[in-house]
């Protein structure tokens, strides 16, 4: 039996070929090492361990639940469950419906993830971003930022309900132009039509991609390939010209700068040669407010397109009208071939001098005359003309608002004045809870803004993190903030003790990294960064493949116990302190085993201590959730 490594890297082999048609893909899902691969890689997600509507969970994985699953598809009688949709709040105080699927489906949905994967990353253009291997937010405002460089409107773009709204016709039509297999394609309709059960009652799916579905965001990437598509081809249309005419002033001060020159090379006398080196630099000076090109040269235009999941935006050179005119032509492409709606509340266009909203950022091109020296020696305006990528003060205060840390008053002037104030929702966690918590926030916050321009804003909000911490210490031992600062901290650091499982005191300490730019990578071309795909240890199934229970030893088929986190484990059960040892959210047990430790009675029928847990003391208290283990990543996988 081939193994995943080798019938990816094979499917990917033709990727590129727009032509190439791939045939008998069903067959691969007949390959128990595809679903070995795929569990190995969904496992450790904490949503495995919720209920679908078949009332299953990951817990309870095993071999022969693989195989049952592979015979359902060999006879082609496996039929997806509906997702059970909940309800889980927004921001903004709405509700949002969230589709949880049942585990097998996540399970096949994985395999088929990963076979579409490989047919279709080769195939997909430069300017897409979302849901893709070695591609984030982050590589596409930097593509953003080194591309649309000279723009003068911006289109941001904003397909309405898009998950919900993709036509299945289309794109089983799509999927057709490169799969030529009946049964693989019979198998994406059923995981389109499994539609969702609310309050019991089944409602059918008649568009949109699977609900909360492993399988949907390449099905997106592959229903937004056209989209794609039809922007690099009508750029090819639009774009004019392959330089802006110098502008008609800049050539005058070229001549009056040369006869200066010249000039200067036969005086000898001081006074005079002085003076004509400050007409020289009065002329670079005032040159530099005047373009070197004109601005308004209808013989040149340029279109740059960068899309985020069915978030785009489009860096238009050219006129208003132009803007007006691609906004239209893609509202009706979208319409006639896609069957999509724009968004005409999102899909704005705005002048680039005026910030536009991308992936959380504001965006904008920079008007500067801050000058340097080039290579030749020459003054130019080195900023003029860039893209800046710029993080609000609102985006910051909306962030603090929604973490329930800050109060915003008003100065008898009219000014907001903000104070940080304790998460109130903390108060009953321990110290290194509390701590942790603020560090991952404001780390996190901070790495997504990372590559804004002006990151040094984020001071401000390190600032009401850092006191609304020192807040919530003060409230939970009902102190003062000078009396919490006196107590923690460390040379002149915010820092907790702890005893981990050796018995060694360590110490976590609140983040003082500072809030530097972080210059993105000079290298955005991706277009040829195709993704090897390996097969790697199957740890999970190695250890299934075994048969010996890890708790008494007997040799039978096994089934894989699992828990949401490390941190749900309490240390009663036999079972819980050997995860708690080994920093694992697993552990194979025998049927018996399995059916005792659900029910909490292994403590009691157990005779004896096995030798996997001998000599292997167990980590004591909730301060030792999610240590980093020996390779540095963290626990709890």
């Amino acid at each position: 039996m081939r193994n995943s490594e080798k019938v990816l890297n094979g499917l990917s082999k033709h990727s590129p070929q727009l032509d190439y048609r791939y045939e008998r893909l069903y067959k691969n899902l007949f390959n128990e090492e595809m679903f070995y691969t795929a569990y190995q890689r969904i496992y450790a997600k904490e949503g495995n361990m919720t209920e679908g509507s078949d009332g299953k969970t990951i817990d309870g994985m095993s071999l022969n639940r693989i195989s049952d699953l592979i015979d359902l598809l060999r006879t082609e009688s496996y039929q997806p469950q509906p997702a059970r949709r909940v309800y889980i709040p927004k921001k903004n105080g709405k509700m949002r419906p969230l589709g949880i699927p049942s585990f097998d489906d996540k399970l096949v949905q994985e395999v088929v993830r990963m076979m579409l994967e490989a047919i279709y990353e080769g195939q997909f253009l430069d300017c897409s971003h979302g849901f893709r291997p070695y591609r984030s937010c982050h590589t596409a405002l930097v593509k953003i930022q080194k591309t649309f460089t000279g723009a003068k409107w911006f289109v941001e773009g904003d397909i309405k309900g898009f998950f919900d709204e993709i036509n299945h016709q289309i794109l089983i039509g799509i999927l057709k132009e490169r799969i030529a297999d009946d049964r693989f394609l019979r198998l994406i309709w059923k995981f389109l039509k499994a539609g969702y059960v609310e309050d019991w009652t089944f409602h059918n799916s008649y568009s949109g991609t699977p609900q909360g579905g492993i399988v949907s965001p390449i099905l997106a990437n592959i229903y937004l390939d056209r989209l794609d598509r039809y922007m690099v081809k009508y750029a090819k249309n639009f774009d004019r010209g392959t330089k802006r005419k110098p502008h008609a002033t800049r050539s005058t001060f070229e001549v009056n700068k040369a006869r200066l020159l010249r000039k200067l090379r036969k005086v000898e006398d001081e006074n005079e040669r002085d003076e004509l080196v400050k007409q020289i630099k009065a002329i670079d000076k005032e040159r530099l407010t005047i373009p070197s090109c004109d601005e308004m040269d209808d013989g040149y235009k340029r279109i740059k397109y960068v899309r985020y999941a069915d978030d785009f935006l489009i860096g238009i050179i050219g006129s208003k009208e132009d803007s007006k005119r691609i906004k239209e032509d893609i509202r009706i492409f979208l319409e006639t071939e896609l069957k999509l709606e724009l968004s005409e509340e999102k899909t704005v266009i705005t002048h680039t001098e005026k910030p536009a909203k991308f992936l959380g950022y504001e965006i904008l091109v920079r008007r500067s005359n801050a000058a340097k020296r080039d290579k030749l020696n020459r003054l130019v305006r080195f900023l003029n003309g860039t893209l800046q990528l710029s993080i609000s003060m609102e985006t910051i205060k909306k962030k603090l608002l929604d973490f329930g840390i800050l109060e915003v008053k008003m100065t008898p002037k009219g000014k907001e004045w903000w104070k940080p104030r304790e998460h109130t929702k903390m108060l009953n966690s321990d110290d290194l809870e509390i701590l942790k918590m603020y560090n991952y926030t404001l780390r996190g916050f901070y790495n997504y803004y990372s590559v804004a321009n002006n990151s040094a804003i984020l001071n401000s909000y390190g600032y009401i993190m850092e006191y609304s911490m020192y807040r919530t210490f003060a409230c939970k031992y009902r102190s003062s903030v000078r009396k919490i600062l006196r107590q923690y901290e460390k040379n002149g650091v915010f820092t907790v003790s702890y005893t981990n499982k050796k018995g060694d005191v360590r110490n976590q300490s609140f983040y003082k990294g500072g809030y530097k730019r972080k210059l993105p990578s000079a290298d955005v071309n991706l277009d040829n960064s195709k993704p090897v795909y390996y097969s790697g240890r199957t740890s999970l199934i190695d250890r299934l493949k075994a048969q010996k229970c890890e708790i008494c030893g007997a040799t039978e088929t096994l089934d894989m116990h699992h828990v949401r986190k490390l941190k749900d484990l309490d240390g009663k059960g036999f079972a819980d302190k050997m995860m708690m040892a080994r920093r694992r959210k697993t552990i194979a047990l025998c049927r018996s085993c399995h059916l005792k430790t659900h029910a909490g009675s292994i403590d009691r029928s157990f005779n004896g201590e096995p030798d996997t847990l001998r000599g292997v003391r167990p980590v004591r208290g909730r301060a030792f959730e999610n240590l980093p283990s020996k390779n540095g990543k963290a626990s709890g996988a």
